[in-house]
């Protein structure tokens, strides 16, 4: 294997976890996997700015988009992350269609960038009938959730 993962990278990985562990964390991520946008208006009513909500948000996608950045810059194995990290794809479904807007909105071409590039390689790894279908299960979660 060209790209051995190291030990290191297995204490990152779990060091990763632990992070996900904790309590507020726990109550973004519970959160989150209820959130459903598809515009910065939807993302208004469901996340205002100042609110727990918007709080939660923030936690979750950015603590993932920092946990790409591991890989992206490599510090972590990818092989070895993506085996490991799932709720990666999870969340850049959710916010994959908010992107872009955010990026024009708030003038951040990078915003989210990471974990772009992670999940990219991820789809590319399960390959397109299982992505198909994973994303298709995340679509129907959101559309009940705004049902």
């Amino acid at each position: 294997m060209a790209n051995q993962a190291t030990y290191d990278d297995a204490n990152l990985c779990l060091k990763l976890y632990e992070l996900r562990r904790e309590e507020t964390m726990r109550k973004a991520r519970q959160w989150f996997g209820g959130f459903s946008a598809s515009s910065l208006e939807e993302v208004q009513k469901a996340a205002p700015m100042g609110s727990q909500e918007n709080a939660y948000m923030r936690m979750v996608t950015s603590y993932w988009d920092m946990a790409a950045a591991f890989v992206t810059s490599g510090v972590l194995n990818e092989d070895l992350f993506l085996q490991t990290n799932g709720e990666a794809l999870f969340v850049w479904e959710k916010i994959r269609p908010l992107v872009p807007l955010m990026r024009e909105a708030f003038q951040m071409p990078n915003y989210m960038s990471n974990l772009e590039t992670v999940a990219n390689a991820a789809i590319k790894r399960m390959g397109p009938e299982a992505y198909q279908s994973f994303s298709a299960r995340i679509r129907g979660v959101a559309a009940a959730g705004r049902s």
